[in-house]
């Protein structure tokens, strides 16, 4: 586990910096492959994970600023650009690289919501590189297991100043390998026959549970948010339930059309 990978005079080059970026090129690899194979806006997708990219990297520091980090950065504004030091939500990152990819698809004319369907998947491989991240980083930690087992951190790493020198949860580990799952399960879950958008929805469904149940494991922040739940226990409830509305919603709507188009053959 390193912080640094090396100096260049007194300024360190960050492992988490660099994994997090690779983590974006990654993601932006594996959409092109999947744009491609499915014959549609291949082309479109090294700007969009650029505009993307950026965006999502603004909306995940903000987001963990302000939902679970203010009464630290309230007190601290000027290290709320300090996102070398960790501290970035997955969560809003997704969200604001979403909506710069909508914006983008909307001014190319690109069916968003199909084109989101296709690359979703890459989304889950640039989260899981990013667990890797914050693994090398110290943060997005585990809490105490009370054993002999579990992750030792560093002296120098948020985990350690936290807990000092006790086995924690791999919280952040095991939720960058149940995203290569999901991953996974998105990938099949495209070679059957679904409803326009409901792969987006699958994606945001099952990465909210992962991310609820893991939270029960997260030591880098416990206060409650909201009926006694954690902030990322909250919101990604909140998304469950929009997707899962959306997920029947889309398939409704398939149906609909469906049944309106046989009709429509019918009567010629």
């Amino acid at each position: 586990m390193h912080q640094y990978l090396f100096y260049i005079g007194d300024f360190p080059i960050r492992m988490y910096g660099l994994v997090l970026c690779s983590a974006i090129f990654l993601a932006t690899g594996v959409a092109y492959f999947l744009a491609k194979q499915d014959g549609r806006w291949h082309q479109h997708v090294l700007d969009i994970g650029i505009y993307g990219g950026f965006a999502g990297l603004i909306g995940a520091r903000l987001w963990d600023v302000f939902f679970f980090d203010w009464e630290y950065y309230s007190h601290h504004l000027l290290e709320i650009p300090f996102v070398w030091q960790g501290g970035m939500a997955i969560q809003g990152g997704v969200i604001f690289g979403v909506a710069a990819g909508i914006i983008y698809c909307k001014r190319h004319g690109i069916d968003w919501l199909t084109f989101a369907d296709i690359v979703c998947p890459a989304i889950l491989i640039g989260q899981a590189i990013g667990r890797m991240a914050n693994l090398l980083n110290g943060d997005a930690f585990g809490t105490p297991t009370g054993g002999n087992f579990g992750l030792l951190y560093p002296e120098g790493t948020l985990a350690y100043k936290t807990y000092g020198p006790v086995p924690l949860w791999p919280a952040e580990v095991w939720e960058g390998q149940l995203d290569v799952v999901i991953f996974a399960l998105l990938l099949l879950f495209r070679t059957t026959s679904h409803a326009k958008g409901q792969a987006l929805c699958l994606y945001a469904m099952l990465y909210s549970i992962v991310r609820f149940c893991l939270e029960m494991l997260r030591g880098d922040y416990t206060e409650p948010f909201l009926l006694g739940l954690k902030s990322a226990q909250a919101t990604s409830l909140g998304f469950f339930i929009i997707a899962l509305a959306a997920f029947i919603y889309c398939g409704y709507r398939d149906r609909h059309a469906a049944a309106a188009v046989l009709k429509q053959k019918k009567k010629k």
